[in-house]
């Protein structure tokens, strides 16, 4: 039993560390972002500017979404190219929405199973 410990240590903070906002590398997806720019006005540091707004609302509402959201969200704006707090948190409340329309839809059509 005591060899599996670390094992279990490990797993509690891997746990706990997924109630936080993960922290990102979001200047790989600003530097790309500026540089396809359709706006002349979208520069580097607006670009940080929304990257640190996103993450300090992420920060107030994280555990609002539940945590097959976040999974799934941080593993999708991980893909394909550098993260960003900005895609984080529209993926999160596309998520919410598209939940609360589901749940909706079936109360409308009375096809609630619960």
């Amino acid at each position: 039993m005591p060899a599996l410990l670390p094992v279990f240590l490990a797993t509690s903070r891997i746990l706990l560390v997924a109630d936080d906002v993960p922290k990102l590398n979001y200047e790989p997806s600003c530097r790309a972002a500026v540089a396809t720019a359709a706006i002349a006005s979208r520069d580097l540091e607006s670009c940080k500017k929304d990257e640190e707004q996103a993450r300090t609302s992420l920060t107030k509402v994280w555990t609002k979404f539940s945590a097959d959201q976040r999974g799934h969200c941080v593993r999708l704006t991980s893909l394909g190219g550098p993260p960003s707090y900005v895609e984080l948190l529209t993926c999160l409340e596309m998520a919410r929405d598209s939940s609360t329309m589901r749940d909706e839809m079936q109360i409308k059509d009375g096809q609630i199973d619960r």
